[in-house]
């Protein structure tokens, strides 16, 4: 479980997501997102801001849905996403974090599908971690909690006992009803939006994180903030 002592944060283990907290997939995010909104005539601005860090079905069925194929529209972004990894690349801190810490410690939850954060994950010249959680292992989607409760579940903890990183509203809401405490990148949003959503901590990147020792069994995480 995790204790809090004085610039330390203990947990059994880190979970992660993976656009905007690993990775910076934010151009091709975006390409997609506007030609996908432009071809249905709606404001790619506001399109683009509601797709961050959800499932892509999920914003397809809020903007149509009186869509007799949400599956087919679906499947259309999912190619263009995966069709355009222009910019992928590794955010600060990330490989660094990641290498600090033990590979049965820490797994990431995204709301990409399989295919496609195994895309985005190679691009940036990361592994894959067996554990991973995607939109195809879950029946709902962040802000639902289940993402992070199967994440923890896989590592063989409780979500309670662990952490997550996140840069979205809805992550960390996903994360704080799984009963994790949360720590939020301002990689995509202000600290404001983050702490209205619940984040324990607010920081700028990874780069912030830093894992220092193995304490009875539990991560030791002091962070820059």
């Amino acid at each position: 479980m995790y204790i809090g002592e004085m610039n330390a944060i203990f947990c059994s283990s880190l979970l992660f997501d993976l656009d905007g907290v690993l990775i910076d997939s934010t151009p091709a995010v975006e390409r997609v997102w506007r030609r996908w909104a432009l071809s249905h005539g709606f404001d790619p601005q506001k399109v683009v801001h509601m797709a961050h860090g959800r499932p892509s079905r999920i914003t397809i069925r809020e903007l149509l849905p009186e869509a007799a194929d949400i599956d087919r529209e679906n499947r259309e972004v999912e190619r263009m996403e995966i069709e355009d990894l222009e910019g992928v690349v590794l955010l600060p801190g990330a490989r660094q974090l990641l290498e600090s810490i033990p590979s049965e410690r820490w797994t990431i939850a995204t709301s990409c599908t399989r295919a496609l954060a195994e895309v985005r994950l190679r691009a940036a010249g990361l592994k894959v971690p067996k554990t991973m959680i995607t939109a195809s292992d879950v029946s709902i989607g962040k802000p639902d909690p289940e993402p992070y409760l199967k994440a923890a579940e896989r590592l063989g903890f409780a979500a309670a006992d662990c952490v997550v990183v996140e840069d979205a509203p809805a992550g960390v809401l996903a994360g704080k009803a799984a009963g994790a405490r949360v720590i939020a990148l301002t990689t995509t949003m202000i600290r404001s939006q983050l702490e209205a959503v619940g984040a324990d901590w607010v920081v700028r990147s990874c780069a912030d994180i830093t894992v220092d020792g193995d304490v009875e069994h539990l991560l030791r995480l002091r962070l820059s903030v």
